[in-house]
């Protein structure tokens, strides 16, 4: 004997959408994720902090310190525009903004922070602040 089944259009709609709406994300693709990528290494004296900021202008690029706290900030703005002779065909502009916020393990010399930015990475120099020398308290 065959089976038959009963041919519902609006459920098969709902269980094709639940089937992947769930499991995948949403994105736009004309839509453009920043991330900022960070390494941060530690010495004796200062702190080195390597961030990736492709594409970005150095002027759009803003470094906070607050004793422990950095943040660091970038604005992006990339337009492509395709021609074909004098009429344009495709233009697609995408705006954002990146901001990345860590504490370190000590208090940074704001006064002697460097900064340099080179191929689309910034390079900081974080000194860290001279602390006085650890004092043995007496109980009296």
């Amino acid at each position: 004997m065959a089976n038959i089944t009963r041919f519902s259009p609006l459920e098969d709609l709902l269980a094709d959408f639940n089937r992947g709406f769930w499991v995948r994300p949403l994105s736009f693709p004309a839509e453009t994720e920043i991330k900022l990528k960070i390494d941060v290494k530690e010495d004796d004296k200062s702190f080195t902090v390597h961030a990736d900021l492709p594409g970005v202008k150095k002027e759009d690029i803003q470094v906070d310190v607050d004793n422990n706290q950095v943040t660091i900030r970038a604005e992006v703005k990339q337009e492509k525009e395709e021609k074909k002779g004098e009429k344009v065909v495709y233009r697609e502009r995408s705006y954002g903004m990146a901001s990345r916020s860590f504490a370190l393990s000590a208090d940074v010399d704001a006064s002697a922070v460097k900064a340099e930015y080179k191929d689309g990475v910034l390079n900081l120099t974080l000194p860290k602040k001279a602390s006085g020398a650890a004092k043995r308290i007496s109980i009296s």
